[in-house]
This record gives C-alpha cells, sequence and structure tokens, in this order.
C-alpha cells in the first residue's frame, strides 16, 4: 500500500470511531449505555442492523464463496424477509411492552429465572466464539497487506473496537455503523465497477455472464430435495427462516439495536428496510465473486491466493520445487485462455455448435489447472499440516491489492476493517450488556444499583472482547468464515428460538418444561451435528422443533400451569 492508501485507511477508521465515542460522550446512566436515548430513526435502525449482521466476514468470505461455488449460497437468506416480518409484528411489541434491556429478561419474566439463565448462556457461549472469527477475519487481511504477524494484528484490532464500544456503549455502536456502513456501500460498488473496467476489451457483459454460466456460477436456486446438500431453496425458506427468527428475534446483538428505536413504528420500519435489502446486498457481493471468477480467467491468477503463505513454503528449504506448480497452472490457463478465446469468436459468429463444443473445451482447460492446483495444496499441505489451503478468503484481497488504483486500495482495506468494527462493537456491547443484567444483576449481584450495573457492563464489554481475541488465535482451523458463522449459530440458534416461541404462543408451559425441553434439545442438535452430514440449515428447524415439542411433552406429565404467570407474560 502507498502512503495515500494508508492515509484512507486510518482517516475513515479513527476518524469515525472517535466521532462515535464524542458523540456518546454523556452516557453517565445504565439506561443511556445500554439502550442510547431512544431516539433513534428507522433509517439508523436499518443500517445498524445490517451493518450487525454483515461483518468483515461478509465483504471478505462471501466474495471468495461466490468465486468457488457460485450463487448458491444467496439462498441461505431466503427466509429472512419472511423472519423479519415475524419479528416486527410479534417480538418486537412484545420486547417494548415488557421494557426489557435484553431478549433474556423477557425469558423470566415468563418462565423462571433458570430458564432466563439458559437462554442467556447460550447466547453468550456461540456469540463470544463468532465474535473471534469477526476479528480474524479483517486480521487476515491486515495482515497480508502489511507483512504483520497475524496474531499482532489480531491484538490491535480487538483492542480497537474494545476501547470506542466499552466507552461509548450502545450510542456509539449505532453512530459509528451508520458511518462505516456508507464506507462499505461507497467501496464495495467502486470495486465491482473497476472489476468490469478491468476486463478485457473484447468481452461485454453478456460475454461475462455467459462464461460464468457456462461454470455454472450463476445457479442462484437448486430445488433439490436432497437434505444432505447444504445450499438449496427449500433448507433456505425452512432453515433459513428459523435461523433468521432467532438471529434477529432473540440475539441480542440485534435485539439491543431495534430496541433503542424512538417508537414501535420506526423499529419495524428499520428491520423492514432489511427485509427489502438484505438479499439484493447479497446477491450483489456473490455476483462479485462470481465476476471475480470471470475475471481471472482472463488475468493472471495464482496457484494459490494465499500469496504470503506460498511464498514462505517456497523460500523455505526445499521449497523451491513448489514453483514447478506455478508454471504448470499458468500453462494450463494458457491454454484455458486460448479455448475461450475461441468460444468469444463463435459466440460473435453466433455459431451455436461452435459455441457448446468450444465451451467444453473450456470446461476440460478448466479441469485441468484445477487438478494443478489441488497437486499444488496437497504438496503445501505435506510440508505443512497445519496450513489451511481452502485459500478463497484471499481471493478478494487479491484483486484489491493487484488491480486496485492507489488511494482505492485503502479504500476497499477500510471497508473491510469498517464492517469488522461494526459487527464486533455490536456484538462486544450485547455480550456485555447480557452479562451485566442477565448474569451479573440476575444472579451474582440481584440488589446491584444502576452504576454498579453500568460499571460491571463497561468491563464485560472489554473482557468479551479478550474472549474473541483469544478466539482468534485459533480461528485458522475453520475453512471458509462465512460458512463457520452460519454453522455455529444453526447450532445454537434454533433452540434459543424455540424457547421464545413457547413463551409466545404455548401459554400453558411453564420454565420447568421448557427449561429441560431446551437443554435436551439442544443436546441432541449437537449430537446430530457430530454424527450426521445434513446441511447445517435444518439444524436451526431442528432445535427449534424439538425445543417446542419437547417442552409442550414434558408440560403434559406436570401440573396445569399457574393462570397469573401467563397473565404476567402478556403484561
Amino acid at each position: 500500500m502507498r502512503p495515500l492508501d494508508y492515509l484512507v485507511l486510518v482517516a475513515s477508521m479513527l476518524g469515525i470511531a472517535a466521532y462515535g465515542v464524542w458523540r456518546s460522550r454523556n452516557r453517565a446512566t445504565l439506561e443511556g449505555y445500554l439502550s442510547g436515548q431512544k431516539d433513534v430513526g428507522w433509517g439508523t435502525i436499518g443500517l445498524s442492523v445490517m451493518a450487525t449482521q454483515a461483518s468483515a466476514v461478509t465483504f471478505l468470505s462471501t466474495p471468495g464463496q461466490g468465486f468457488e461455488s457460485g450463487m448458491g449460497f444467496v439462498q441461505n437468506y431466503f427466509g429472512l424477509p419472511f423472519a423479519l416480518i415475524i419479528v416486527a409484528a410479534v417480538f418486537l411489541p412484545l420486547y417494548r411492552r415488557s421494557g426489557v434491556y435484553t431478549a433474556y429478561e423477557y425469558l423470566g419474566k415468563r418462565f423462571d429465572g433458570k430458564t432466563r439463565l439458559l437462554g442467556a448462556s447460550l447466547f453468550l457461549l456461540q456469540r463470544g466464539f463468532a465474535s473471534g472469527i469477526t476479528i480474524y477475519a479483517p486480521a487476515i487481511v491486515l495482515s497480508t497487506v502489511m507483512g504483520w504477524d497475524l496474531d499482532l494484528t489480531i491484538l490491535g484490532t480487538g483492542i480497537l473496537a474494545i476501547i470506542y464500544t466499552a466507552v461509548g456503549g450502545n450510542d456509539a455502536v449505532n453512530i459509528t455503523q451508520k458511518y462505516q456502513m456508507a464506507v462499505i456501500f461507497v467501496g464495495m460498488v467502486t470495486a465491482f465497477v473497476i472489476l468490469f473496467l478491468k476486463l478485457p476489451a473484447e468481452v461485454s457483459a453478456g460475454d461475462a455472464f455467459a462464461l460464468a454460466a457456462g461454470f455454472d456460477k450463476l445457479n442462484a436456486v437448486v430445488y433439490s430435495l436432497d437434505i444432505n446438500q447444504r445450499y438449496t431453496i427449500w433448507s433456505g425458506i425452512f432453515g433459513g427462516i428459523f435461523l433468521s427468527l432467532s438471529y434477529f428475534g432473540t440475539d441480542q446483538s440485534q435485539v439491543q439495536r431495534y430496541l433503542s428505536g424512538t417508537s414501535v413504528r420506526e423499529s419495524r420500519l428499520g428491520l423492514m428496510f432489511n427485509a427489502v435489502m438484505k438479499i439484493p446486498m447479497q446477491f450483489f457481493i456473490l455476483l462479485l465473486g462470481v465476476m471475480l471468477f470471470v475475471f481471472y480467467q482472463f488475468a493472471p491468477a495464482p496457484v494459490f491466493f494465499d500469496h504470503s503463505t506460498w511464498e514462505r513454503h517456497v523460500n523455505a528449504e526445499g521449497g523451491a520445487s513448489l514453483r514447478t506448480y506455478e508454471a504448470a497452472y499458468a500453462e494450463k490457463m494458457d491454454a484455458k485462455r486460448s479455448a475461450i478465446r475461441s468460444w468469444l469468436d463463435a459466440r460473435s459468429q453466433n455459431d451455436q455448435a461452435a459455441t457448446e463444443r468450444t465451451l467444453n473445451d473450456i470446461r476440460a482447460a478448466h479441469a485441468e489447472a484445477q487438478n494443478v492446483r489441488a497437486e499444488a495444496k496437497a504438496a503445501l499441505l505435506q510440508r505443512d499440516p497445519a496450513v489451511k489451503t481452502k485459500d478463497s478468503d484471499y481471493v478478494f484481497i487479491t484483486f484489491i491489492l493487484e488491480q486496485l488504483p492507489v488511494g482505492l486500495v485503502g479504500l476497499l482495506i477500510a471497508v473491510i476493517f469498517a464492517a469488522a468494527l461494526s459487527s464486533l462493537s455490536a456484538e462486544m456491547s450485547a455480550l456485555g450488556t447480557t452479562t451485566s443484567i442477565d448474569i451479573y444483576h440476575h444472579v451474582i449481584n440481584p440488589k446491584s444499583s444502576d452504576q454498579q450495573s453500568l460499571r460491571v457492563s463497561k468491563f464485560a464489554t472489554a473482557g468479551w472482547g479478550v474472549v474473541g481475541i483469544l478466539f482468534a488465535l485459533f480461528a485458522n482451523v475453520v475453512e471458509n468464515l462465512v460458512e463457520a458463522i452460519n454453522i455455529l449459530g444453526s447450532l445454537f440458534y434454533g433452540t434459543i428460538l424455540g424457547m421464545f416461541l413457547v413463551a409466545f404462543f404455548l401459554r400453558r408451559v411453564q420454565g420447568h418444561a421448557v427449561f429441560w425441553g431446551a437443554v435436551i434439545a439442544q443436546a441432541g442438535v449437537l449430537v446430530c451435528y457430530s454424527n450426521l452430514s445434513i446441511g447445517y440449515l435444518w439444524y436451526n428447524l431442528i432445535g427449534c422443533g424439538g425445543c417446542v415439542l419437547l417442552s409442550a411433552i414434558i408440560q403434559s406429565f406436570m401440573r396445569p400451569s399457574d393462570p397469573s404467570q401467563s397473565a404476567s407474560a402478556a403484561s
């Protein structure tokens, strides 16, 4: 990176963080720190909800997902609009009427203390781990760009987020996320435009999409009924709706965002903004990855996209043999480009038979090139069994570093960094709030004052940031970051959602029944995940359905519920 790139990166990130702290500097009460001033409009809520979900994983790993597997991942979000409508209609007004700081407080009011503690603990467990992946994603970028040690980069990223989140609280998160999303939108659109401008002059947009379609990269909808297939329209709608319901309806990092709204109407509009915009945004980012695939059919592509790891092993003792894979891969890619030129000529002449024949030649050449890549990865793994050979997370950053002009490199790095900070700050704030309200005030010191709870919330926010940093140091064990986030959530979200659905709709079920129903359901999900190979989105449905069904069955063997308990829950 050049000095101008560093200036753009540092000015945008530190400037936004400093402004957020300055704007929220007078939040000296517990309510002001945890919920803000309740004066947030729907636009800020909408952007804040989107920014919380759209972490650096989204903008770093999702293009790699599109590059490698095509548009199919977008099906993961097909259930989201339906889920947000339900959250806006059911979850939001109940939370607002109950006057709760956290979603798990509602479980305590509806059921009992142990059920509240179970819900909060499941959230803290999965979100605490997920925050580590949120830190790890931009650390990959910065360590690659600047040649820094990855562990030190993780520490620096996490500490910056800890400082402004712990100091400014929920308002600092809302304020900074709005401007961080502006940087993200500008940067991603800029990258997409430059990507098309970098294609050869003889390659039209139609050619680019036709080439992507020839490799099945544009298949956004799969109707297969095979539950072992990871992404289908059915898993996206049915599994995705339960994942989204749990995430937006019961995950404190999201609940805290829309509870800060001026009114129920403003919060609902913010949620509907995401219902309309989320799928197009994910589609756009995946399409960027697909176009990266097309771009690297013409531009020189590395045999292994994690350049720093590859070069480190090449330059090590006995590593020169890896260079042979580079030469072999370049040769196969040249052969593929020759086939692509023949295909373009056939398309320009509207020769359907020649077009199909040359497309088959391209596919055959592509298979040969991929075989070389597989051999190179196997050789790398033989030299270092700990190396992560799945390199799709490095595709977009490789394009940024090698193809963007001075200044825009800094902007795109700022995009990934802004996304990381926006999501991480929301997660840390939610973890700190839940620890203070549902653990400290509820279990450890029920008689604590607001000032005591405020201090604990600030320390807990910082403490969870440290936990995230520690987990990030071991995050290199995962293959694809965006999938890792969703898999982790799917293992816990279904059970949490089931507890809330019982609370909302099964008025006769008491806390003891739902507690044990949730414990058994969660254990069942973990056992299934360890022994089955079904698509992970289905675990949201399994966990939720199991919790609801088991709670009802257990309650049927118990005494009828106290009518006053149901009445208090509805108040």
